[in-house]
């Protein structure tokens, strides 16, 4: 298990963990250097799933809702950096594997983005894991901070798009068989 200071992936990671499904925990204390001498981000898992593809995963964690007075839903921002590195990593693993961003809600109001039965608890808190496909987050992210170099989707589409994560790695299935496609 990698040094998982950060509670929303230490949430998801215990929700694989919990459900048996085959996964790589990378140690994200470095970036990871290339051949030529650039460096990208580090993936946060590494999800063997059954199905078609295995999923390089990067855990965004927010509150649901967030802001200071809780009003705000949905937020669902990244970095630019976080892009390039995801689509990099894409690329390096080829073949069946694509980017996946995994946004770990963690429910501190009386909403969720989820029904009941799929939010997860760890810690005593509460969790809604929604996963969005890194070329379907990417064809909708518009600048939101250049300063920040920060990007979103816009909320309807975010919310049209996005899928609760059993519907990526399906849990349960993962142990049965060798996996892929039947």
């Amino acid at each position: 298990m990698a040094n998982r200071d950060n509670h929303y992936e230490a949430a998801f990671e215990e929700y694989l963990r919990s459900r048996g499904v085959p996964y790589v925990a990378v140690d994200e204390a470095r970036r990871s250097l290339m051949s030529n001498g650039d460096s990208i981000k580090s993936l946060d898992f590494i999800v063997a799933a059954p199905g078609p593809w295995s999923w390089l995963v990067d855990v965004k964690g927010r509150r649901f809702p967030a802001g200071e007075e809780q009003k705000q839903y949905w937020k669902n921002w990244s970095t630019q950096d976080d892009l390039r590195s995801l689509a990099q990593w894409e690329r390096l693993f080829g073949g069946t594997f694509r980017g996946l961003f995994v946004f770990a809600y963690n429910i501190v109001g009386d909403r969720a983005p989820l029904p009941p039965e799929h939010l997860f608890e760890f810690r005593g808190a509460l969790y809604g894991f929604v996963g969005i496909e890194l070329a379907d987050y990417a064809g909708w992210a518009h600048m939101i901070s250049p300063s920040w170099d920060t990007v979103a989707m816009p909320t309807a589409d975010f919310r049209r798009l996005a899928r609760p994560i059993e519907q990526f790695i399906r849990p349960g299935e993962a142990t049965k068989g060798a996996g892929g496609p039947e």
